[in-house]
């Protein structure tokens, strides 16, 4: 149902029924994306996700494969004029309104081209686009804590013989909020924070305000003909 509500705010953006939107959600349950152009079988562990109780859905983005568990996602569509044509570029300059974000729970993170944010060299935030007609729509996540043993336990790992060295790994090249603070943030306190970042960066005020009944229904739609369906998730 996420993915779905994303690409609904898209489609009623392109067609003029709303403003550029920015949306926080969390996951419940966890869930497992996958990009776009991914093979579901390839990337993910199916049966230790079932057995995880983990969702299993895929992006309308591309990317690779994310465990979404222990974060705050957020979705910003937008016009590409807003932005930039160029791909790198509008990375960036999303991806600033979150490093400005932070910066004000005393974190110093910085853009790693082409789509992360990284704190001393350490991922904290992944992010994914994709466009259409003139429109971009963006989403990414801001790691509020980390399970690497949750991580590599659903998402496939080449040789067994190296999960291991992979969860050291992940443990020595991601970090989160909770680390770089030393202190658990709200959800709430972190979207506030967000927020004022994308604010100040676009020189926008925003406006809270529920889905639109014609978002609604296109995001239910989308959600049990396509992101719910065998055929989408399974077709590559």
């Amino acid at each position: 149902m996420q993915m779905a509500i994303d690409e609904a705010i898209l489609i009623a953006r392109m067609n003029g029924l709303v403003m550029n939107t920015l949306r926080f959600y969390t996951w419940k349950p966890a869930c497992v994306t996958i990009g776009f152009f991914q093979s579901l079988e390839q990337e993910v562990d199916i049966k230790k996700a079932k057995e995880l109780g983990i969702d299993i859905v895929r992006r309308y983005t591309g990317g690779g494969a994310v465990l979404h568990d222990k974060e705050l996602t957020y979705s910003i569509v937008l016009d590409e004029r807003e932005v930039s044509s160029n791909i790198i570029e509008s990375y960036k300059k999303i991806c600033k309104c979150l490093i400005k974000g932070l910066g004000s729970f005393g974190i110093k993170a910085e853009f790693a081209p082409i789509n992360d944010i990284v704190v001393n060299r350490r991922k904290i935030s992944g992010n994914a686009q994709t466009r259409k007609e003139g429109f971009v729509l963006q989403h990414g996540t801001i790691l509020m804590d980390i399970d690497p043993q949750k991580m590599f336990s659903v998402l496939k790992i080449p040789d067994e013989k190296i999960r291991d060295k992979m969860i050291k790994s992940a443990e020595e090249r991601v970090t989160s909020v909770k680390r770089e603070v030393g202190r658990e943030i709200s959800l709430e306190e972190l979207e506030r924070g967000l927020i004022k970042g994308f604010e100040d960066i676009f020189g926008v005020k925003f406006r809270e305000r529920d889905l639109t009944e014609e978002e609604l229904k296109l995001a239910e739609k989308l959600c049990k003909e396509k992101y719910s369906t065998k055929e989408w998730c399974m077709w590559r």
